[in-house]
Parts: structure tokens; sequence; C-alpha cells
């Protein structure tokens, strides 16, 4: 734990960790919206049901039409 706690304070002291810093807070929000977008239930997911089932339709219309 005691390591931890110098890691940080060492973050919080020095500017180039203050950027490392950032950048893992971004890195995470961005894999919380792909992971939200990719969800079961996520926006994207419905679209990309919804677009091939739309696909499967026409293609079955067109073979048996």
């Amino acid at each position: 734990m005691l390591k931890f706690y110098e890691a940080v304070k060492r973050l919080s002291t020095d500017q180039d960790g203050v950027v490392s810093f950032e950048y893992i807070i971004v890195a995470c929000l961005i894999i919380g919206v792909v992971g939200a977008a990719f969800a079961q239930t996520g926006p994207l997911n419905n679209a990309l049901i919804n677009g091939i089932a739309s696909i499967a339709t026409a293609l079955n219309t067109a073979i048996a039409g």
C-alpha cells in the first residue's frame, strides 16, 4: 500500500505524471463509451441487428420472388 501511495504522490508532483494520468483518464472514458456502444442493449448493437435483419429480408424476398 505504501508503494501505491508513493506512486500517487510522485504523479501529483511530476508534470509528466500528470500528463500520463490524463491520458489514462481519457483512455478509460473511451473504453467506457465503446463498451456502452457495443453492449447488448446499446444503440449500435440495435442498429446492426436491424440492418442485418433488413438485408436478410430483402435477400429472402429477392430469392423467393
